[in-house]
């Protein structure tokens, strides 16, 4: 039987997350307000075909995470490819002291959230992203200055997600220190924290590695868009 995180994205939207899932029989999407991912149950054409649909149905790209490249979906073209590192922490590092306040976020620092993701490309981050778990932050003077939260979640596993910090306040520590704060309230809950690095990213992966993650596999993220000049059949 394969791992639960060969296929993050399929075992999160139909089970834990379901409900954030646009469903066409063995294929899904995620609602475009809280993310890009899609996944397939299997390859049967009749699966591909509906995701095809479901490419169609809503603007924008979607994005597939998994081991290996995915076949051809009919009506689709893939804008573009990239290997990432996955990574799990059996044995987080310890955590470390702060003088800053580390701080829940709410659904009123939505937009605050967004403009942060949007500013510093964290990954792919959405109007409703924050939604799918937990976030914390940092603030200045009022002002959302890092963040880090949960994205993916499979049963017995959660990600560590949308880690980021302004321009003007790196190098204080912030990012690191609120990534291993969700992550040991990941693990309090008795799930094992997991991440995804791309896998040229060699100053990322030398922090998580501090954390306490370890590489468990490569995945291969395909972002497809809708081919409007192929007809749907």
């Amino acid at each position: 039987m394969s791992h639960p995180l060969d296929r993050a994205v399929w075992n999160a939207f139909t089970s834990r997350q379901a409900q954030v899932a646009l469903r066409d029989g063995d294929a899904l999407r995620v609602d475009p307000d809280f993310g890009l991912f899609v996944a397939t149950a299997d390859h049967a054409p009749e699966t591909l075909a509906a995701l095809s649909r479901l490419v169609h149905a809503h603007p924008g790209e979607v994005g597939i995470v998994e081991r290996f490249d995915p076949p051809p979906i009919p009506g689709t073209e893939v804008t573009r490819r990239a290997v990432l590192n996955q990574m799990v922490a059996q044995t987080l590092a310890a955590p470390r002291p702060v003088d800053f306040e580390i701080t829940p976020l709410t659904d009123a620092d939505g937009p605050d959230m967004l403009a942060l993701a949007t500013l510093t490309a964290p990954g792919p981050f959405f109007s409703r992203t924050h939604q799918l778990g937990e976030f914390v932050g940092v603030k200045v003077d009022g002002q959302l200055v890092a963040m880090a939260g949960e994205r993916l979640r499979p049963e017995g596993f959660t990600e560590v997600s949308g880690v980021c910090a302004h321009p003007d306040h790196r190098g204080k520590g912030y990012a690191a220190r609120l990534m291993l704060h969700v992550a040991h309230k990941i693990a309090a809950r008795g799930e094992t924290p997991f991440l995804h690095s791309y896998d040229h990213n060699a100053g990322a992966i030398a922090l998580y590695e501090a954390l306490g993650f370890r590489f468990r596999c490569e995945q291969v993220l395909t972002v497809l868009a809708a081919d409007h000049q192929t007809p749907l059949s």
